[in-house]
């Protein structure tokens, strides 16, 4: 029972906010009720909340956005036993195909939406998903955090995400998705489901970074590609292409119009300084 309520879980994070864009909220079995994700794109984290970090010393969300970095967050709990580990192996998966490294390029907090659960557990989680990475030195940008049930709540609610506690199967239930912040606390994106593929969460990072991520060849991928809401995922932007393709056609055009203009006027020079000879 616990495996179909994941697989369930899965679905509706898949399916809700596509169906939310086209048509009228669907309706839930009443198990179901409450553990939705809503986007706030554009809400901003309340970063003075506190939380105890994997070490078991008090932070705050502000303390991962001094640096000026984009930060990807991941609401799950550490003793959960199937969904949280498909959703963090997944990101672990993702963060592999980059050349960003955590705490380098980006921040990634992951928060404890359990309450009961401490510094010791998130301890082991992180060396868990570190050792999987395979970067030792990410360490010191991934970060695992607990807090207090109202800090918890304060913060899924302004990232929209829900969930609860299911005393029958004495597990929470809550949604599958990763959330992309940028460098002052503001959600930027939303990536849903249990794979997260590199190339998706790169151009996430970009987009979430405000242009502080990628190198020039990364920004005009960017501006090929946008975020399709009811496909979950960045696809080709055709419009983008076309107006990219016309600048750089322009661009090359004036290159050869230029030189041509260059060879002309040499030889118009040429030609005079022989005739004056």
């Amino acid at each position: 029972m616990g495996r179909l309520l994941t697989l369930v879980l899965v679905v509706i994070c898949a399916t809700t906010q596509a169906l939310a864009d086209e048509a009228p909220a669907p309706v839930l079995p009443p198990e179901f009720r409450g553990v939705e994700i809503n986007e706030h794109l554009g809400a901003t984290l309340p970063l003075d909340l506190s939380f105890t970090d994997d070490e078991g010393q008090s932070v705050t969300l502000r303390d991962y956005f001094k640096l000026g970095r984009p930060v990807l967050l991941t609401l799950n709990y550490f003793e959960c036993p199937m969904l949280c580990n498909l959703v963090l192996n997944a990101t672990v998966e993702g963060l592999k195909g980059l050349d960003w490294t955590p705490g380098r390029e980006f921040e990634v907090v992951t928060v404890s939406i359990n309450h009961r659960e401490n510094s010791a557990l998130a301890s082991a989680k992180k060396s868990t998903h570190i050792g999987a990475l395979g970067r030792p030195e990410a360490a010191k940008g991934w970060h695992f955090l607990t807090g207090t049930s109202e800090n918890i709540k304060a913060l899924t609610e302004v990232v929209g995400f829900g969930y609860r506690w299911d005393p029958d199967q004495q597990q929470y239930a809550h949604g599958a998705a990763i959330f992309l912040v940028s460098p002052v606390g503001v959600l930027a994106r939303y990536l849903y489901g249990i794979e997260f593929p590199s190339e998706q969460l790169r151009l996430a990072l970009m987009e979430a970074s405000q242009g502080k991520l990628g190198s020039v060849l990364d920004k005009i991928m960017l501006y090929c590609f946008h975020y399709v809401p009811s496909a979950r995922r960045y696809e080709v932007y055709v419009w983008g292409a076309m107006r990219l393709g016309g600048v750089l056609t322009m661009a090359a055009v004036g290159t050869m119009l230029g030189v041509f203009w260059t060879r002309e006027r040499r030889l118009l020079r040429l030609q005079s300084v022989s005739v004056s000879t």
